[in-house]
């Protein structure tokens, strides 16, 4: 059975606890959820062309997306960039001092919401599932 439908729209719940997120100021937790958002976008489109992938690093899974389909800069560019924020936005032991959550601010977020948005405009026009 295929999972493309409840993949996407994880990704589409978690592209909006992001915004909630972001507009509680917790920036941090918004770049993670955006990594998460682009994750599972990533996985509905692996799902729906019949190559389900399991793991969390965006670059991994967008090797193989690309794999099966062309896959444009603007979303290798969102997928670098949201790959990063994986472990550092929920670690200390990811900088030398300081909490995550006193390391990014409006502007990551709002570049990571972005992004995520780009990933999953790319993931509906593969899919075909809006």
């Amino acid at each position: 059975m295929k999972r493309t439908a409840d993949w996407l729209e994880q990704a589409k719940g978690e592209l909006k606890a992001a915004k909630d997120l972001y507009a509680t100021l917790n920036y941090a937790w918004c770049c993670f959820t955006c990594q998460q958002a682009a994750e599972k976008a990533l996985k509905a489109i692996l799902e729906h062309l019949g190559s389900p992938t399991i793991g969390h690093n965006l670059l991994a899974l967008l090797n193989e997306v690309s794999k099966l389909t062309e896959v444009p800069d603007r979303v290798r560019r969102a997928c670098t960039i949201l790959n990063r924020y994986y472990i550092p936005t929920r670690y200390p032991n990811a900088f030398p001092s300081g909490a995550p959550i006193h390391m990014f601010d409006k502007r990551d977020a709002e570049e990571a919401l972005s992004y995520a948005e780009e990933v999953l405009k790319f993931a509906r026009e593969v899919t075909g599932i809006a």
